[in-house]
């Protein structure tokens, strides 16, 4: 199962096939930003590279994995036991209930070695604040328990942390804030580097940007359940009650 907008190199279900395991009853890969034009498109590229994408590898290296709707590949037999493809229908997501699926069969999700890239060229703030709340709103809905800690996951807060230590010792804010956060983004940049992601000279601007709105994003899925989808209003309300 793959989204139309996923770029799919030559040797594609070579890839996923290669990080089948006895344990596992799903392969799928994160979205890898490509491409952007314009700082929001590469805000974008910020959120889905070295922010979600590295936090699901992080998930999936100690053996809690979760599905990402892009590319999932199944076993069919497992699919069909649990229901079939209606199945899927169970959560507001159909990625949470593939994860859900898998891990009641008592198998594991995997990643892919080497993610697939998907091109985003131009982006609006408006188009990237409503996609990241939606992706805010279920995750909050479908896995409330590892949602709770993402507004841990950003720089803003060491950052705030650092400067409030410094202001309290009386050392400079400027000297203590502006090394940390150069060592923490050029950790970031190293690591996109090493991944063969995307990197460009808004990158770091864009870091910073994603950073100061993941406190906002995680305060906003906690007080709405509402959210728009290609232009149609949903809510999740439904698969917050079930959970």
């Amino acid at each position: 199962m793959a989204d139309s907008n996923v770029l799919m190199p030559r040797d594609y279900l070579q890839r996923l096939l290669l990080s089948w395991r006895s344990d596992t009853g799903l392969v799928c890969s994160p979205p890898i930003g490509c491409m952007p034009q314009g700082l929001w498109a590469e805000v974008e590229c910020a959120f889905l590279n070295t922010y979600q994408a590295r936090w699901q590898y992080a998930a999936d290296t100690a053996g809690l994995g979760f599905a990402q709707g892009k590319t999932m590949l199944w076993r069919r037999e497992l699919l069909e036991h649990a229901g079939g493809i209606r199945a899927l229908g169970a959560e507001i997501a159909e990625d949470a209930a593939a994860t859900k699926v898998v891990r009641r069969a008592g198998l594991r999700v995997r990643l892919v070695d080497r993610a697939f890239a998907q091109p985003l060229g131009r982006r609006s703030a408006a188009q990237v604040w409503s996609r990241q709340v939606r992706w805010a709103r279920l995750r909050r809905a479908t896995f409330p328990l590892f949602f709770l800690p993402e507004v841990l996951s950003g720089s803003f807060l060491p950052l705030l942390a650092a400067a409030y230590a410094a202001a309290a010792s009386d050392a400079s804010v400027a000297s203590v804030v502006v090394p940390l956060a150069a060592f923490w983004y050029a950790c970031e940049a190293y690591l996109a580097r090493t991944a063969g992601w995307h990197v460009g000279a808004w990158s770091p601007l864009a870091w910073l940007v994603r950073d100061l709105m993941l406190p906002a994003l995680w305060a906003q899925a906690w007080l709405g359940k509402t959210f728009s989808w290609r232009g149609n209003d949903m809510s999740v309300a439904d698969a917050m009650a079930g959970n």
